[in-house]
């Protein structure tokens, strides 16, 4: 299954610059990455639930090089993992429920994105 998010999420300094300011400017940036994220699970995956552990294939698609690739990715698959999790498309984002994941980092100026593929595995 894949999952498309259209734009850029937030990075991780920017939620970690929102959380030293105020504890609600922090949970705020989360939620509103997350209705991002969460938007796009309900548009395109629509019904679907894992019952088997996952591996997550994660595309990041830049529109430069200016951020950080761990300031890219961090706060990203975690914002993500949250909004599969709040959307029922996974039970969970703990070790019983995804197995791993990858990343990859491509820049496109013209169409910022991110690509995530969810594939079923064994235990």
């Amino acid at each position: 299954m894949k999952l498309v998010i259209h734009g850029k999420l937030d990075g991780l300094n920017t939620y970690i610059t929102a959380c030293r300011t105020n504890h609600y400017k922090g949970a705020s940036v989360k939620a509103h990455n997350e209705k991002i994220v969460m938007s796009e699970i309900y548009r395109q995956m629509r019904g679907q639930h894992f019952r088997k552990p996952v591996f997550m294939r994660y595309t990041w698609y830049e529109p430069n090089r200016r951020r950080d690739l761990d300031n890219v990715s961090s706060f990203g698959r975690k914002v993500i993992q949250d909004a599969l999790v709040k959307t029922h498309v996974l039970d969970n984002d703990g070790w019983k429920n995804i197995k791993g994941f990858s990343d990859a980092f491509f820049v496109d100026a013209k169409r910022p994105r991110i690509e995530i593929e969810i594939e079923e595995v064994d235990k």
